[in-house]
């Protein structure tokens, strides 16, 4: 190494040499950490003071709704949009007000605030029950082909059992009885993702002249069975 032939001056001279080439990069790179520290630390606090405020709005939404200020809480949620429109709270505010308007009698309104959901939300599940719900409603107002051009089975995932049994409602709603039983049957199969109210989903498929196939056994009731 070139450094054991240098004698302590030589090698103190180096340093001192080596400082005032490079102190101003060395000072700079440490106001830079210091910046991006600093930086990140304000926009953590920023995030949070923001999800707090979007909370205490979503909490009054909450509330006027309870007190059935439909309203006020129209203005709260309004109020989210113009400041998070994306955020988690936005997007629940726009179902709970869907549910009132549907439960009212509003279907439009219920319409405009899923379909809100649905274009919108960063959270995927959120949006496939915005979109079940919307299908429900689409339904419900006659427009069934596009309920069933809204819901895709093989983007459905865990809510596959749901979307085939939605599907099957509109296919009976549109004179389908065909269509609705393989619907229905396929909602019913073991292998379909989801939960569903399986006596509701089989007594429909009876309706349309379906064969309720035999429900999974589960291992409990297999070793009961052979006991």
């Amino acid at each position: 190494m070139v450094e054991d032939y240098l004698t302590d001056r030589d090698q103190e001279e180096a340093l001192r040499n080596w400082w005032r080439e490079n102190w101003k990069w060395i000072f700079a790179g440490v106001a830079l950490g210091l910046g991006l520290l600093a930086g990140w630390q304000y926009w953590q606090t920023y995030r949070a003071n923001r999800a707090a405020q979007a909370a205490k709005v979503y909490a009054d939404l909450q509330k006027s709704l309870m007190g059935n200020d439909i309203e006020q809480a129209r203005r709260l949620l309004t109020d989210l949009e113009g400041d998070q429109a994306k955020s988690a709270y936005t997007q629940q505010g726009h179902l709970l007000i869907a549910k009132r308007d549907a439960e009212a009698g509003r279907f439009e309104d219920a319409i405009k605030h899923l379909r809100q959901v649905i274009s919108t939300s960063k959270d995927e599940e959120l949006a496939h029950v915005a979109r079940l719900r919307l299908a429900r409603l689409l339904i419900q107002t006659g427009k069934h082909d596009e309920a069933l051009q809204l819901l895709d089975v093989a983007k459905a995932g865990a809510f596959a059992a749901q979307v085939r049994e939605i599907r099957g409602d509109a296919l009976v709603a549109k004179g389908d009885a065909q269509g609705a039983r393989a619907e229905y049957a396929a909602a019913l199969d073991p292998a379909a993702k989801g939960s569903i109210d399986r006596p509701t989903v089989e007594l429909k498929l009876r309706d349309v002249g379906g064969e309720v196939p035999a429900a999974p056994t589960t291992p409990a009731a297999a070793a009961k069975g052979d006991s």
